[in-house]
């Protein structure tokens, strides 16, 4: 059984200034079916949709973001969290929050939330721009999580420059 002390730390919500100011970063969009995943340059200023994973078991979620964060390198993992429109908690936020905690546990990096609220809306905005058709439009999952990210990056330099 974990002391406190233990227990404390492993569940420590780490801070923006724990987040290298350059290395690339991951961002998730969670959920029910599939989840989106978007990355940023080493520079952080470019993010791009990368992927979507099929959501089995949190064991075959893991190992992908795991071989996924390997793969590039990633300095960082930004989990989506869904509120309602109002700031409320949607039927989604305890999900998101449970699987970055998850993630804070079985990583060496840190794992930050970033409010999501409307990045899908968004999301198939850009692509029906981009003369997408509905049917391409349906999974906007990875577009989604390149906002996540984007909005996480916006924010990060933000409170950096209020330093």
């Amino acid at each position: 059984m974990k002391s406190s002390v233990q227990h404390a730390e492993s569940t420590k919500t780490p801070e923006i200034s724990e987040v290298p100011s350059t290395g690339t970063l991951i961002a998730l969009d969670p959920g029910t079916k599939r989840i989106g995943v978007a990355i940023c340059d080493e520079s952080q200023s470019v993010c791009r949709p990368l992927q979507t994973i099929q959501r089995k078991s949190w064991k075959s979620v893991l190992e992908n973001v795991k071989d996924l964060l390997a793969d590039y390198d990633a300095k960082a993992l930004i989990v989506g969290l869904p509120y309602n429109f109002d700031g409320s908690d949607s039927e989604m936020t305890g999900f998101a929050r449970d699987m970055a905690r998850k993630f804070s546990l079985s990583l060496d990096i840190p794992v930050l939330l970033q409010d999501e609220r409307a990045t899908s809306f968004e999301a198939r905005g850009r692509l029906w721009k981009l003369g997408k058709t509905a049917k391409e439009t349906r999974n906007v999952d990875a577009e989604a999580a390149a906002i996540i990210l984007e909005d996480f990056l916006d924010r990060m330099r933000s409170v950096r420059g209020n330093k």
